[in-house]
């Protein structure tokens, strides 16, 4: 953590790290990791929440735990941009860190993926790396999309390559 600003740091070490190395296909040991993942994503939401940045919702999207949609919104220019938010728990988690998707967004910027798929690559996969088993997908959402929601939606936004949904509202009843 060291070269990291006060506020990034503070936030993370209060999201609870999780212990259970388990993948979806280890049974009863990815029930454990799960639960766990609940436990540190309610802890990162409630912490949002209560330093007035509340920024992302997710759900599990099917009873395995394996698929999660929600939304991830970021506030530029005192506008509200919102996104759609999905992702799959990769066989080889959490080796492997999931691959967030934001699809509406997919082709409008270089640091993305086919599908939508952010680029993590280069800054987040060798820390998710060094600390397998302990970050789950609140740390990813921590470490990795809000980072390149701060870095890329100010330059989607002044480049015109998306629009405020009231902006995108009055320019279709012109």
């Amino acid at each position: 953590m060291e070269g990291w600003d006060p506020n990034t740091k503070s936030t993370l070490t209060q999201i609870p790290l999780l212990a259970t190395k388990a993948g979806p296909r280890d049974g009863s040991a990815w029930t454990q990791r799960l639960k766990e993942e609940y436990k540190a994503l309610i802890a990162y939401t409630q912490m949002n929440k209560s330093n007035d940045n509340d920024w992302f919702r997710i759900s599990a999207a099917n009873p395995e735990g394996t698929r999660w949609t929600g939304k991830c919104w970021y506030i530029h220019n005192l506008l509200k941009y919102e996104f759609d938010l999905q992702f799959d728990i990769p066989v080889t988690y959490p080796a492997t860190a999931p691959e967030l998707e934001l699809p509406e967004l997919d082709g409008k910027t270089q640091k993305m993926y086919r599908g939508g798929k952010i680029c993590l690559t280069v800054h987040f996969k060798p820390l998710w790396a060094k600390n397998c088993p302990r970050f789950g997908i609140a740390h990813a959402l921590c470490l990795g999309l809000a980072p390149w929601l701060a870095a890329e939606i100010p330059i989607l936004v002044d480049s015109g390559m998306i629009k405020h949904k009231d902006d995108a509202a009055s320019s279709n009843e012109s």
